[in-house]
């Protein structure tokens, strides 16, 4: 199986939106600080019943995100396997606009990433990643910087496994899902 991984342009994000994002909640991550390690200590607790957690749902669509930010900076890549849309990544990057950048012209956003469901596990997310990193080396990037939530254990893996090491907790932010905890991963980058 190859995994075809190409930049795409603002026209794709309906088609790049139509992959599914949503996926079962079958444990959280309670977070508590590690100050031995100078960092944070996740601990896998099962929920009592499973859930589906769809970003889509609650935030607005990929199709949306040009009304809002300014995303002629940003990267937008898809995987496809044999010729189908399998998974999608958006990195955002010198965005005035977008808070995550923290005002930094050195560090791009990991914004989304999603690979279908029946596509999962299979190295799609992996090749997407590894695009993203690239993007955002190719701009000098010093950090690639990702936001999860205590919910999506399957993507806290994810990033801990690619280097990406947990730095902030942010409680309480969430309106709409007051018991989910925002988690902040970073990686730094080797530019050269």
């Amino acid at each position: 199986m190859t995994i075809d991984v190409e930049g795409v342009s603002d026209a794709a994000l309906v088609a790049y939106g139509r992959i599914p994002i949503a996926f079962e909640v079958r444990a959280v991550f309670d977070v508590a600080a590690d100050h031995a390690h100078n960092g944070f200590r996740l601990s896998e607790r099962p929920v009592a019943k499973p859930y589906l957690k769809d970003y889509d749902a609650i935030a607005e669509v990929p199709a949306q995100w040009p009304g809002r930010f300014d995303t002629a900076r940003w990267g937008l890549m898809v995987a496809r396997i044999d010729g189908q849309f399998v998974g999608g990544a958006a990195v955002a990057y010198d965005t005035p606009q977008l808070h995550m950048l923290e005002g930094r012209s050195d560090l791009a956003v990991l914004w989304d990433i999603r690979v279908h469901p029946e596509r999962r596990r299979q190295g799609v997310g992996a090749a997407l990643f590894r695009a993203a990193e690239a993007w955002a080396l190719v701009r000098r990037c010093r950090q690639l910087k990702v936001e999860t939530q205590n919910v999506n254990v399957p993507a806290c893996r994810f990033y801990a496994r690619y280097g990406l090491v947990l730095r902030a907790v942010n409680r309480g932010i969430y309106p709409e899902c007051p018991d989910e905890v925002q988690l902040l991963w970073y990686k730094d980058l080797a530019t050269g």
